[in-house]
């Protein structure tokens, strides 16, 4: 199952993707809501009963692209935790060791975008840099999850795009501002549900594409900390609730580390793309 986080004549809804198009579950259900995290907050079934009540209405009609468009699929997560340098050939573009315990930093809500949104590079630099990810989103509470059954907190795996202002990043040890400036960070367009992929979403093919240009290519096996360990190594500090959304780190090929630089300039179109989980994109515009 596909589920998107919408907008339906500007109204905020939840819809499913069928092979038909968008369902709007919310016109179909109102009880279902709006909110992607309040809906996992009911509980670990509710995404088998929206999946079965999705199949008693197969009849019903569905958008077309033009009558929605989308907002972040996890518009206000309790958590939105990154990983750095989780991909040993990015590391060491980076000139860093390869870790020996996951690199966790922090965005925030406001700096998040919808699938079709512009990523906009701020007057105060020209260094919006691209980085290509896969992100899981949490279905359930847990503390001290075990690491062989943490796969069971996953509902589902999504697509991040993690815009970075290098030279804010790079002015202190802590990189919490040049991660966090406002409309760089792509999330969706849509949760797709870990039946739908292989286990820990490993072996996936990870690109980035500017101007249909691949600038990144990988496989999520190349991961240094897989999706288990990270759920049981996060688990053990804080208790990770539904809605939390975890991305998984970017591979090589970032624009700072190119001779020379490629940042992103007004007028590019940025694609995330994941072997079966879908494209991410986004046009880039300068702020005004």
């Amino acid at each position: 199952m596909r589920i998107a986080s919408i907008l339906v004549k500007g109204e905020p809804a939840l819809g499913v993707r069928t092979p038909r198009g968008m369902l709007n579950v919310t016109a179909l259900d109102a009880g279902v809501g709006t909110s992607l995290r309040g809906l996992l907050e009911r509980g670990p079934d509710v995404l088998a009963d929206l999946a079965r009540h999705i199949a008693g209405r197969s009849g019903a009609p569905v958008l077309s692209d033009e009558e929605f468009s989308y907002r972040p699929l996890v518009p206000e997560p309790s958590k939105f935790l990154c990983l750095g340098l989780n991909y040993v050939a990015h590391a060491a573009e980076a000139t860093y060791e390869a870790p020996k315990y996951p690199v966790v930093f922090s965005r925030v809500a406001s700096g998040l975008l919808g699938h079709g949104e512009p990523m906009v590079v701020p007057t105060c630099s020209s260094q919006l840099d691209y980085e290509a990810e896969l992100a899981v989103v949490v279905g359930r509470p847990g503390r001290h999850i075990p690491k062989e059954r943490a796969l069971e907190w996953v509902a589902g795996y999504t697509l991040f795009n993690d815009g970075s202002i290098r030279d804010y990043q790079k002015r202190t040890h802590q990189w919490t501002v040049g991660k966090n400036f406002d409309a760089t960070g792509p999330l969706g367009p849509e949760l797709v549900t870990p039946d739908e992929l292989p286990a820990g979403a490993r072996g996936l093919r990870i690109q980035m594409r500017v101007g249909g240009e691949v600038l990144q290519d990988a496989s999520t096996s190349d991961m240094i900390f897989d999706v288990a360990t990270v759920l049981a190594d996060l688990s053990v500090a804080m208790t990770l609730q539904p809605g939390d959304v975890i991305a998984m780190g970017t591979p090589s090929g970032v624009g700072a580390a190119r001779n020379p630089p490629r940042f992103l300039r007004e007028g590019d179109v940025c694609e995330v793309i994941v072997e079966g989980v879908g494209v991410l994109k986004n046009p880039v515009v300068r702020a005004s």
